[in-house]
């Protein structure tokens, strides 16, 4: 951890003393110009310090035992060195009911500016706990409206340091006015510039639904809740015994709900996974993702991919391998690993060049599309084609799941969702189909069909309606089975049909996909395609 934190910066007086950065200047009758400048001065550097307290060092290190950073240290750990410029330090709240007009913070418990990661703009709040439990007052919400709409003036990313206990009862309505303003500033952020929060302390009531609305959700284990409704409330009303972690922590998020795209052990493990993060993003939708020097050479061996896919249709294998041996350096930063394990989506290079990755997991579920995996790779897909991000899939899926709770439940329009998605999407599109395509998940797996711009097979790959003995048995039904389906096979389970059709554009060797995935993205890199003009589309909701 850097040295210098906003411990030692900490001033000697009391929360209890009047804050004199508010009181008047003195009204003594004979003061010169250079006493008045002075005294200014002074105040202004008490203020100051003030506001680098927080809510004052016994609650900093309440937050310290619990291990959590304070709000200004998660910021010198996520910002470059000496980088971060802060916005509105002095500004406080004008509560004066219920005794708020005797607590006076600076700064009202959340800060905000600009600074660097590894050189690169970015705007960000951080709320302070310590301060009033990091409640949100009128002008709390003000300061993070600005800097989101300094963010999206100047083309630059939007990371949220979350630690709050929801809106300040104090102001009543107009806590909530302040956060239904953040809301609408961040629906008009989306997919202008990328919005990545961190929850990094509890989080509830209306504090959650501006996380829910940005790209990515990171939290911290044990540390971090994301509720609607705390455990009271919820025993009020449902009679249900359930912990702040099984309610709301980073493993239900990760795991369960899937509201959360990641988590981690501690603040600092999440911060400096939150700045390997952004080193994939581009700084808003003009522009394109960074591109590192290449140090991982397209020509590079890939010879166990020759052999990863099993002789036999019904044996797994770890598409985490096929992924890991393609992509540069095998850094891979996988997002929602714990969340519908059957499909995976993650960033990566290609000789320096960032792609989205979507790929079936043969692990989970033989592959097969769900309702979460639907959503989940969906909104991946959105945002990497709101953000330019050309998407590669590798495709290893035998249909969608039957049974009765996902018909239920909406596959179907769930499942639509990834349609949409891949339909929609204008940016550079590559597909490798490694075995199983069949099918409505063949289609929606960023088919030729959906305006795949390279679409190849592997010889393994099979490419039908069906597997053979399904097929067969529908076909040729009270034949004899045996025979039809080797001829089945013979036909469908091959990819040269769709190559004769051209749904796929070569047939190529597993260890020639990276070699062709790089010069296919120098190809695609000047692809210039626009959807119809319209307001927006209609996402199957």
């Amino acid at each position: 951890m850097r040295s210098v934190l906003a411990r030692s910066l900490r001033p000697s007086f009391t929360r209890h003393q009047a804050p004199v950065w508010a009181a008047a200047f003195s009204t003594a009758t004979e003061v010169t110009p250079a006493a008045r400048k002075l005294a200014f001065k002074a105040k202004l550097e008490e203020a100051r310090n003030q506001a680098l307290l927080g809510g004052g060092a016994k609650r900093q290190e309440a937050q310290h035992k619990k291990g959590k950073l304070t709000a200004r240290e998660r910021i010198e750990l996520l910002l470059d060195e000496g980088s971060f410029r802060e916005y509105d330090m002095l500004k406080a709240h004008r509560c004066k009911d219920f005794g708020m007009d005797t607590q006076h913070y600076p700064g009202d418990g959340v800060i905000t500016g600009h600074g660097m990661i590894n050189g690169r703009l970015t705007f960000v709040f951080s709320q302070d706990f310590t301060v009033l439990g990091g409640s949100l007052s009128e002008t709390y919400a003000e300061k993070i409206i600005k800097v989101m709409d300094k963010a999206m003036k100047m083309g630059a990313p939007v990371i949220g340091l979350n630690d709050s206990g929801g809106a300040r009862i104090q102001e009543g309505v107009a806590s909530l006015a302040g956060y239904a303003d953040i809301f609408q500033q961040n629906v008009l952020a989306s997919g202008v510039v990328p919005q990545l929060t961190m929850i990094m302390g509890p989080c509830a009531g209306g504090a959650v639904y501006s996380p829910a609305m940005t790209d990515f959700v990171f939290m911290c284990k044990d540390s971090s809740y994301m509720f609607v409704t705390g455990p009271d409330v919820v025993k009020t009303v449902t009679n249900e015994e359930v912990t702040q972690e099984q309610l709301g922590g980073a493993v239900t998020h990760t795991k369960t709900s899937g509201v959360a795209h990641k988590a981690f052990d501690n603040d600092v493990e999440a911060i400096r996974e939150m700045r390997r993060f952004f080193d994939f993003l581009p700084l808003n939708n003009k522009e394109n993702p960074p591109r590192r020097e290449k140090d991982d050479d397209r020509h590079r061996p890939v010879p166990t991919l020759e052999s990863i896919v099993p002789p036999d249709p019904n044996v797994p294998y770890n598409m985490r391998d096929v992924i890991h041996q393609l992509v540069d350096n095998g850094d891979f930063y996988e997002i929602m690993n714990d969340y519908a394990k059957n499909i995976l989506i993650g960033m990566a290079r290609f000789e320096g060049r960032v792609v989205g990755v979507v790929a079936n997991q043969p692990m989970e579920l033989a592959g097969c599309l769900d309702i979460n995996s639907s959503i989940k790779a969906a909104r991946f897909v959105r945002f990497c084609d709101a953000f330019n991000i050309p998407i590669v899939t590798l495709v290893d899926v035998p249909g969608f799941l039957p049974g009765t709770d996902q018909e239920y439940a909406g596959i179907i329009r769930h499942g639509a969702k990834l349609l949409y998605a891949y339909a929609e999407a204008t940016v550079p599109k590559i597909t490798v189909i490694t075995r199983k395509a069949y099918g409505g998940a063949y289609d929606v797996m960023a088919s030729k069909h959906l305006r795949g711009d390279i679409n190849y097979a592997w010889p393994s790959a099979e490419i039908a309606v069906m597997g053979a003995k399904g097929a067969v048995e529908i076909i040729f039904r009270g034949q004899n089975v045996e025979e039809n389906t080797a001829d089945y096979e013979d036909k469908f389970a091959n990819p040269m049909v769709a190559a004769q059709r051209g749904f796929v554009d070569d047939i190529i060797e597993p260890t020639s996909t990276r070699l062709r995935i790089c010069e296919d993205l120098d190809v695609l890199e000047t692809k210039k395609l626009e959807n119809p003009w319209k307001k927006h589309g209609n996402i199957p909701l």
